[in-house]
């Protein structure tokens, strides 16, 4: 089974379903009014419910929650009207050939990966084989199990071919027929794919005809808009405090949370300067799963840390060497204190602290990631 004799024979078939499933949804004209008219009213309504507010005039609020409260009614009877008229059929199970896969990363144990595969149906279906590429999550485990040429065991949906997924558990059936199988390629014309993504002019149609709507009803109101008189406390600028002190930290958690991952200290000092609104700071502290800054915007640039320059991708080594190196034999924390050097010209001081049950060790570097002092276990600090 699975060779591609029959791909080639029915290589039209296929296509021509799918070419079928790429024209305007639910077909033709009819399809396209829908698609701009329901935006366009869609959109004129949400700007009626807005410009009701700002201008505090009751019926052209109520004028557009009533039109959006019937579009909702429509849509939902429209949904359960379709379901219920189109029950989709279920999946069947099939042999493919792994032409091609090309991992595209990811920091979890489950990586996407992007396959080309040969799906050849069983001989009952009516199928012919056809060519497909799909995108799925492979476990890194189970990555070394699949490689050009070889077999998979997949399912894919009669009414939709270009829906398939990898059974990554299949039955002991099914992997003994996988073993075994020699299935031909396909050829290239049989390829198939999603039609919504061919869809994407409609999507662009729908959501200029939202634009549109809501640009048609300001337009009707723009006189009351943008006439309306400046209160004398908007003229007039913002006050500003001439110092502050701030403080802030944040926590990260999930896969691979740790901060020692490369790019992750960077990425979370980004956040926290967005979020103090200054990338100058009197203290950085960083641990495992912490990085807390604290600052006085009153002091000078030459008595703070910028947290852009320092370089975060060397202090994981350094955490790494004060673990091994200091005399703690089994650390159970770690910790990275940044303040500002002492005396004129200095740049930042980078102190890791390391702790186990032998006690408290650290060494100390500077701004660029070389290591001036160590204080193993034991040794005055």
């Amino acid at each position: 089974m699975g060779t591609t004799g029959q791909g080639q024979r029915g290589a039209g078939e296929v296509n021509g379903r799918a070419d079928k499933a790429r024209s305007a949804p639910d077909g033709g004209f009819p399809a396209a009014l829908r698609l701009t008219v329901v935006p366009g009213v869609t959109g004129a309504a949400l700007a009626a419910l807005v410009v009701g507010v700002i201008l505090e005039r009751v019926p052209v609020f109520v004028t557009g929650g009533g039109v959006l409260v019937l579009l909702i009614l429509l849509a939902a009877l429209g949904g359960r009207r379709r379901s219920a008229r189109e029950e989709p059929p279920a999946g069947r199970i099939a042999l493919a050939r792994i032409e091609d896969l090309r991992a595209t990363g990811g920091e979890t144990a489950d990586v996407p990966v992007k396959f080309r595969l040969t799906v050849a149906p069983e001989p009952e279906d009516g199928r012919p084989a056809y060519r497909v590429k799909i995108s799925q999550y492979i476990n890194l485990v189970d990555i070394p199990a699949y490689r050009p040429g070889g077999s998979a065991v997949v399912e894919y949906r009669p009414d939709k071919p270009w829906d398939v997924r990898i059974v990554t558990r299949p039955t002991p059936e099914w992997s003994r027929r996988a073993e075994a199988a020699e299935i031909g390629s396909a050829p290239e014309s049989t390829l198939v794919s999603d039609p919504d993504a061919v869809e994407g002019s409609w999507c662009v149609l729908g959501l200029v005809a939202l634009l549109a709507g809501a640009a048609l009803v300001v337009l009707l109101f723009r006189g009351e808009l943008f006439t309306s008189d400046e209160s004398p406390a908007a003229s007039q600028p913002p006050s500003s405090s001439s110092s502050r002190t701030f403080s802030t930290s944040t926590t990260v958690s999930g896969p691979s949370s740790s901060l020692l991952t490369f790019g992750r200290m960077r990425a979370t000092a980004m956040e926290l300067e967005t979020r103090v609104d200054t990338a100058y700071v009197t203290a950085i502290t960083i641990e495992d799963h912490r990085m807390a800054v604290r600052g006085d915007s009153a002091l000078p640039p030459a008595e703070t840390v910028h947290l852009q320059s320092l370089p975060y991708e060397l202090f994981p080594g350094l955490v790494r060497e004060a673990r091994t190196t200091l005399g703690v034999r089994e650390p159970e924390s770690w910790r990275i204190d940044v303040t500002p050097g002492t005396g004129s010209g200095v740049g930042p001081r980078v102190r890791v602290t390391v702790s186990g049950a032998e006690g408290t060790a650290s060494l100390d570097a500077d701004a660029t990631g070389r290591v001036t002092d160590r204080r193993a276990v034991g040794k005055p600090g």
